[in-house]
């Protein structure tokens, strides 16, 4: 499905949610929204768990999280929610795991993780839980697998990733979970491998051309994104700072080699901290932070089709640092920093028979 330019999207304006915050764990199930943890006004991990009921727009208060924390994933099974990590009110990565059962309206808690860890990347396959890399109480990058067997509620020990990281983006492509970039204390990873499901092995790629902080990531048609971010100064380039680029680096998973594109090519603004996502035969870039004093409401998209960049209607609410999820034709962004923590959300909309 293609689209026709800016004109086939359109932004749709939910409720703001009853908590502002930053950092948030968000998930989709059965209709519902459902925004958990994160960071609130006072800079602290939240226990608070709200879901927004998509057909009457209205915000309903969950019971609140057992472990308040931020930052986690979480991974929609059947019924449940399963959330993993984070950081908690001490600023200490966390062990803890936790399920909401959505029929009864309560947590449960899980079988910990074998190491607490933030920045955990999460991947549900065929019910089973994957959980990639982190950074544990020592600050280090973790290269730690496992995956979690719900029926069992025990965690599994798998090869460990050839490049600890952590805040990675994970893709699931066939059989294959693939791990691009994440960071190394403050130092963004080039790495690009992936981890084939039924041998149980590594595979290392072409690691990314550039290096660079808060970029963001998508996957569409056979190859991977990497868009935009903080631009590292090189190893031999002592007087150079960071700076915001609009680059764009594609990697083709059938030719298995990674294309920088043209100047002509490269996203219209400038921005990282910003949210990406692929909606009918676009990547989409929204938000984020740039060269201006404020947050971005910027949004842009490449067409595969017609291989350029287009503006799109401009985000309600300008704001970096969002929580996103996808949900068929709708990007939903959510929180994030505006002013200060925010209670937007907002969701990027393919119009009606595009």
């Amino acid at each position: 499905m293609a689209s026709g330019g800016g004109r086939a999207f359109a932004w749709q304006v939910f409720p703001p949610m009853p908590t502002c915050r930053v950092y948030g764990t968000v998930a989709h199930q059965d209709g519902h929204l459902l925004v958990l943890g994160g960071c609130g006004r006072a800079g602290l991990p939240l226990d608070t768990a709200e879901t927004l009921d998509m057909a009457s727009h209205t915000w309903l208060a969950l019971a609140p999280l057992p472990t308040a924390r931020a930052g986690a994933a979480a991974v929609v099974l059947g019924k449940q929610v399963l959330v993993v990590g984070g950081v908690d009110e001490v600023q200490s990565p966390v062990a803890a795991v936790e399920a909401f059962l959505a029929d009864e309206g309560r947590w449960e808690r899980r079988a910990t993780l074998p190491q607490a860890a933030m920045g955990v990347a999460t991947v549900e396959r065929d019910g089973m839980v994957y959980a990639l890399g982190g950074m544990g109480p020592d600050t280090a990058p973790q290269a730690q697998v496992r995956v979690y067997e719900p029926r069992q509620d025990c965690w599994m020990s798998l090869p460990s990733m050839p490049t600890p990281c952590y805040g990675a983006s994970t893709f699931l492509h066939g059989n294959k979970i693939y791990v691009l970039g994440g960071r190394q204390g403050k130092l963004p990873v080039t790495a690009f491998e992936a981890f084939d499901l039924e041998t149980r092995t590594w595979t290392r790629h072409p690691s990314l051309p550039s290096r660079r902080a808060f970029a963001g990531c998508a996957m569409a048609e056979g190859s991977v994104f990497s868009l935009g971010g903080l631009q590292q100064p090189g190893p031999h380039n002592f007087y150079s700072r960071p700076h915001f680029v609009n680059t764009v680096e594609m990697f083709d998973l059938e030719h298995g080699s990674w294309t920088k594109l043209p100047r002509s090519l490269r996203m219209r603004d400038k921005r990282a901290d910003f949210v990406v996502g692929s909606l009918g035969g676009n990547i989409v870039a929204v938000g984020g932070l740039g060269n201006q004093p404020c947050p971005l409401a910027s949004v842009e998209s490449f067409s595969l089709a017609r291989r350029r960049w287009e503006a799109l209607p401009a985000m309600p609410t300008a704001r970096c640092s969002c929580s996103s999820l996808q949900a068929g034709p709708r990007l939903f962004v959510i929180g994030g920093v505006a002013q200060g923590p925010s209670q937007a959300v907002e969701a990027l909309c393919l119009r009606d028979g595009v």
